[in-house]
């Protein structure tokens, strides 16, 4: 009697068919396979289950679902203890192997270590294989390039500063793109929570503008981009108003996209637009392989400054102020305003708004990045914890005391206007000389405009900063 070998496909971030290397080794290893995903309450209880996330994630379960069925399969969704709920199942299907990403944060090296302990008490002696799989979350898997003569000892494990990982990031080697699988077989009888699943969610508030998720949704994205987007990237990146970025980034945080595909299509694209695209996509993988290296940078400076941040009944305040896009300074107040209705804002806006909280406002980084995790469909650990960091100064960042001044962004990137008109429906009708700096009209204009002053001034926030800083 010929006996029927069966595999789990444990999916993660990693919510596509096309270019994912856990559900290729998976099919390729057994003549069954469980793909499944587990509604973990870790997660909830962690505060990252918030409603732009989970509503996003119900896309892609039902996307991913549907995939599936196309090629004779269908997701199994179950809800609990992820690692509790991984070992259920492999008793019983009696799987011989689980796959599964590799992931970079605490939580998925804990859940790792975990669930290598508990498959290793089913099915008998040796127990069930765990195999992880890298390159699934990032285009360079963390730790392929290092600085020379690096290791943990040494501190040299991982790159502290962009360019040098860039430089050898490139020269890394990439693997190809995978196909999708054609059939796959799933067991008859395995008990699936796909109710559970499509009824997920969060307490608190939709943005309005959230975009559609799944592995579809984000292909079209994609081909859109490639297409008509590309190109002008290098010159556009930049351009507020323009909304020239990609807005891949909920796809991939999701992992609806593959990194590894992105870099080789945007490369045989060519050109400056590619160059730059490419470069985007390498900033992701040097926040990576930044956190393998140091998990505790998710909560903790990475390069403490011995700041003192406010946190007085002012600076309570300042941040709610912040949070509804009401500091008196149209450019911050728009790209808040852009985050609360959108759950996504324009990465330049992201740069100055966590600017102003970290350096005019002198507020801990930590208050920004929660309030963004919060919102963002693509807020994830890595890209915005130390995104956070680099631009408070306790991070990456060679220039730790740069301040981005909210006027001279304006000039610079929405020199007319544009963006704050479209956020900031209030301000709409303001002439361009007074678009940005709108304290600056005639009294009866100003008393009459639905608009707060601002809250801080920026040259002695400035002063104050530079002077805590170097305080001894």
């Amino acid at each position: 009697m010929t006996t029927t070998s069966t595999s789990i496909a444990v999916f993660t971030s990693d919510l596509r068919l096309r270019d994912n290397p856990v559900l290729h080794a998976a099919v390729r290893s057994a003549d069954q396979v469980v793909p499944l995903f587990v509604v973990d309450r870790r997660v909830a209880a962690a505060g990252f289950a918030v409603p732009n996330r989970v509503a996003f994630l119900r896309d892609c379960l039902a996307d991913l679902d549907a995939g599936l069925r196309e090629r004779g399969g269908r997701l199994v969704v179950r809800t609990g203890d992820a690692v509790e709920e991984i070992r259920r199942v492999a008793e019983e299907v009696g799987a011989g192997e689980v796959h599964i990403a590799g992931g970079v944060s605490g939580f998925a090296g804990r859940r790792e270590e975990r669930l290598r302990e508990a498959l290793g008490g089913v099915g008998g002696v040796g127990g069930v294989a765990l195999r992880v799989h890298g390159t699934v979350l990032t285009a360079v898997e963390p730790g392929t390039v290092t600085p020379s003569g690096g290791s943990r000892a040494s501190g040299k494990d991982h790159f502290a500063v962009f360019t040098p990982y860039f430089r050898a990031w490139q020269g890394a080697a990439q693997r190809r793109p995978l196909a999708a699988p054609r059939r796959l077989r799933v067991p008859s009888g395995v008990r699936s929570e796909q109710a559970a699943a499509m009824s997920l969610s969060a307490s608190g508030s939709l943005s309005p503008g959230l975009p559609e998720g799944g592995e579809r949704a984000g292909r079209r994205r994609l081909h859109s981009w490639l297409r008509s987007g590309l190109a002008a990237y290098a010159d556009r990146q930049d351009d507020l108003a323009g909304d020239a970025t990609s807005r891949l980034s909920p796809y991939l945080h999701f992992g609806c996209l593959s990194p590894v595909e992105l870099v080789r299509r945007a490369r045989e694209s060519g050109g400056p637009g590619a160059d730059a695209f490419v470069r985007q996509l390498a900033w992701r993988d040097f926040h990576h392989q930044v956190l393998a290296a140091r998990p505790d940078a998710s909560h903790a400076d990475y390069r403490p400054r011995g700041d003192r941040w406010r946190s007085d009944e002012s600076a309570v305040a300042a941040i709610a102020a912040w949070k509804a896009g009401r500091t008196g300074y149209p450019l911050v107040d728009a790209g808040m305003r852009q985050l609360a209705a959108e759950g996504w804002m324009h990465n330049r806006a992201r740069l100055l708004v966590a600017s102003f909280l970290t350096k005019t406002l002198y507020v801990d980084w930590r208050v920004g990045a929660r309030h963004f995790l919060d919102l963002l469909v693509d807020g994830d650990v890595a890209n915005n914890q130390l995104n956070w960091q680099w631009v408070a100064g306790t991070g990456t960042d060679t220039r730790p005391n740069r301040i981005l001044n909210p006027l001279a962004q304006a000039r610079r990137f929405d020199p007319d206007g544009a963006y704050v008109r479209r956020w900031l429906p209030e301000l709409a009708d303001l002439p361009a000389r007074h678009i940005h700096t709108p304290w600056t009209l005639p009294e009866p204009e100003r008393a009459a405009l639905p608009y707060p002053a601002p809250i801080v001034d920026l040259s002695e926030a400035a002063a104050r900063f530079h002077a805590s800083r170097h305080a001894d």
